[in-house]
């Protein structure tokens, strides 16, 4: 039986109980659990996740999952394609650390994806930080640079950045474990 790979968005506010109704009604429609990254942030709960489905049992799941509106949890589900090998790319990380100012965001993820470079993964979090109390800012994001890319000219221009920005950028090879 043919199968279909399907990324869910969650938001609601957050209760105990939301992930075990997620993960009931994919079993129930025949659906196995893959992979998720999920959050409370500000009183919400959020979320995505990744399922494969029996192709016949797509439209029910879509439809039980579309029904924890009235419980308060917004389902959107998308199919996806299945994932395919990044090739022709390297995988590095990259750290964010300093006072928090609007732009950081903009402004880093402007000059990687002028170069093409994707963003796979993206943590951010702001921080007191421990002698000044200041409001640190902090992100880590694991990058899929294609090979093209000139790794020197990479790290020069973030250098620039940070300067401007007056925060610390390190650029580094990602760990095994986050390479596709």
């Amino acid at each position: 039986m043919t199968s279909l790979s399907l990324v869910l968005t969650v938001l609601g506010d957050d209760r105990p109980g939301l992930v075990e109704s997620l993960a009931s009604i994919i079993t129930a429609h025949g659906g196995n659990w893959l992979e998720s990254r999920m959050a409370h942030l500000a009183g919400k709960f959020a979320g995505i996740l990744r399922v494969n489905v029996p192709a016949p049992n797509t439209e029910a799941l879509t439809t039980a999952l579309q029904g924890l509106a009235s419980h308060g949890l917004r389902v959107m589900v998308e199919r996806s394609r299945t994932d395919e090998p990044a090739q022709g790319y390297q995988w590095l990380r990259l750290n964010v650390v300093g006072n928090d100012h609007p732009g950081i965001v903009r402004d880093i993820s402007q000059a990687l994806a002028w170069r093409g470079i994707n963003i796979d993964e993206f943590h951010t979090e702001c921080a007191s930080a421990p002698m000044s109390g200041e409001i640190l800012f902090k992100a880590t994001a694991q990058l899929r640079v294609p090979l093209a890319v000139v790794l020197t000219e990479l790290q020069e221009h973030l250098e620039q950045l940070a300067h401007n920005l007056m925060v610390d950028i390190v650029l580094q090879d990602a760990p095994t474990e986050v390479r596709a």
